[in-house]
């Protein structure tokens, strides 16, 4: 993917992928998240995500509303451990309109305590629903599992009795710290000009001066596996198993990709689904998933079945993990792997609006952006080999984690 970049004078940093779309996507990708609050600032990053939308110097919360739904666009928003990401979809045409609302809502912000009372609320229902579904929380309870007092290990929608204390200066302290163009970029993808998006975004940001962020981001601690069984009132057991992964950086990080997808990516002739589901009839849903941070990442296998059938099912995911460490894919196999998982990149990458969030979030951490063809030679690139080591290195039994709901 053929892309664009530039850099104000004020430090933010621009990208931009053309295309021939008439629907153009744009936002601000913030490089603070939950891990960057301190012990009484938990819940902070999503919390000003949500009350970045409720008024700022010269707009109220109605203003903003309307802005862009007024012209058919759509205004959106979202927080996890290391960005907030604030963004807009719309019409070609409206992209000026898009551009100086953003940067009116990022920069200029005023958090009105009448506004946080009512929003406080709900945040506080947002984490209530959260809590009443067990298959999304043990993700998070898993992450804490594995980053003990750590702030990777933290709810991102924090704790009800701090969000409750809240104030709109502590808003506006973390906003001040965090929310600097030198600490973001904008990115940009749709039929327009890079030039007129420059002028555009040097017009909204003339006001916005160059200001250093000081980091103070602390990677975690050693990782020891360990095993936490929480009793919950619910029909079915909950179960994930995993481990700590290969940070974003880490050249090892696409062959665990590709090992991650050939056993419970999204398609259903996976390992673990062959395995479970499909010849058993063990589980309606197993998954394997990965997360990369910065410095560090998250492994995991994620599945829900019947309370009687949770040692049964653990001992299979335990076999199919063995078998990748124990076996060496043929050269069949390997390039059976690489073609699915080069598929799959494919049809997703036909989501302009995926696209353009994953090329703010990567240029934001790399400093640059790899389209499809560039991860398709990374993963032609595996050998067999390589997948051997890494499943060795991370499927290890004594390396694993477990976390049970029962």
């Amino acid at each position: 993917m053929s892309y664009n970049t530039f850099t104000l004078p004020n430090g933010l940093r621009i990208i931009h992928a053309p295309n021939s779309s008439n629907v153009a996507y744009c936002g601000f990708a913030v490089d603070a998240g939950t891990r960057d609050e301190n012990d009484r600032e938990q819940g902070m990053a999503h919390f000003v995500e949500h009350l970045i939308f409720k008024g700022t110097q010269k707009r109220h919360a109605w203003h903003i509303l309307n802005r862009m739904e007024n012209v058919g666009g759509d205004l959106n928003a979202y927080t996890n451990k290391e960005e907030t990401v604030i963004y807009s979809a719309f019409l070609c045409e409206h992209f000026a309109r898009a551009v100086e609302l953003l940067a009116d809502i990022v920069f200029h912000s005023t958090f009105p305590q009448h506004e946080i009372d009512k929003e406080v609320e709900v945040i506080i229902d947002e984490i209530q629903s959260y809590e009443d579904s067990p298959s999304e929380l043990i993700f998070d309870d898993f992450e804490e599992l594995i980053f003990p007092d750590h702030a990777l290990g933290r709810n991102i929608l924090g704790k009800p009795e701090l969000l409750k204390g809240f104030r709109s200066e502590d808003a506006l302290n973390f906003t001040a710290r965090f929310y600097k163009a030198t600490n973001m970029v904008f990115f940009v993808q749709g039929n327009l000009d890079f030039k007129k998006v420059v002028r555009t975004l040097e017009k909204a940001m003339k006001d916005i001066p160059l200001s250093e962020t000081t980091r103070q981001r602390t990677s975690p601690f050693i990782y020891t596996p360990r095993t936490l069984t929480v009793h919950k009132d619910t029909h079915q057991a909950h179960i994930m198993i995993g481990s700590r992964g290969y940070n974003a950086h880490s050249e090892k990080r696409t062959a665990l990709y590709l090992l991650n997808n050939m056993l419970g990516g999204p398609g259903m002739n996976s390992r673990l689904n062959l395995s479970l589901r499909e010849r058993r009839g063990l589980v309606y849903n197993v998954e394997a998933n990965l997360t990369s941070y910065t410095d560090t990442g998250v492994f995991c296998i994620y599945f829900g079945t019947d309370p009687e059938d949770v040692e049964h099912c653990i001992r299979l995911v335990h076999k199919e993990l063995k078998r990748l460490r124990d076996n060496k894919l043929s050269s069949t196999q390997l390039a059976a792997a690489k073609k699915q998982i080069i598929g799959q990149i494919g049809v997703a990458g036909d989501n302009f609006e995926n696209n353009a969030l994953d090329m703010g979030k990567t240029f934001l951490h790399y400093g640059k952006f790899e389209g499809p063809e560039e991860v398709f030679k990374r993963i032609e690139a595996l050998s067999a080999e390589q997948l051997l080591e890494v499943a060795n290195e991370m499927f290890a039994e004594d390396y694993l984690s477990t976390l049970l709901y029962l």
